[in-house]
């Protein structure tokens, strides 16, 4: 009984306290971003000038290297991506840029703030973190 009771304890600590134990990675662009091109992809200029921006834009919460250890990342929940995660290395050029598009709380949209050039920039500059 006192077994029973152990793993009862531990997974409802897994489903109300999840976030807290790892990224969610739960977070899904929809179906028709995965047909979005990046205009820039390969692009050498392009990535650096994506270098750039992530340097002014997402270093803060995702990190120097892209591993969401960012300063100000640290503090949210839930915490900021693993550009190094291997659920963020296989989505689409189209579903980081939408993501980097529309955010999703605690991540601010940047809809307004970049233009699409500059998030296709970033989406070239997190593909190349994900190379270090």
């Amino acid at each position: 009984m006192k077994t029973n009771f152990k793993f009862l304890v531990l997974i409802a600590l897994l489903f109300i306290g999840g976030k807290s134990f790892g990224q969610e990675i739960s977070w899904t662009a929809p179906e028709y971003s995965n047909t979005l091109k990046n205009p820039f992809a390969g692009n050498k200029k392009a990535t650096d000038e994506g270098k750039v921006i992530y340097n002014q834009m997402c270093v803060l919460c995702h990190g120097v290297n892209g591993q969401g250890n960012g300063e100000a990342g640290l503090t949210l929940e839930p915490r900021p991506a693993n550009f190094l995660a291997l659920h963020v290395q296989n989505e689409t050029d189209g579903a980081i840029f939408w993501k980097i598009t529309n955010g999703k709380a605690p991540m601010a949209t940047y809809f307004e703030i970049l233009t699409d050039d500059q998030r296709w920039k970033l989406v070239n500059y997190i593909r190349e973190l994900e190379k270090k």
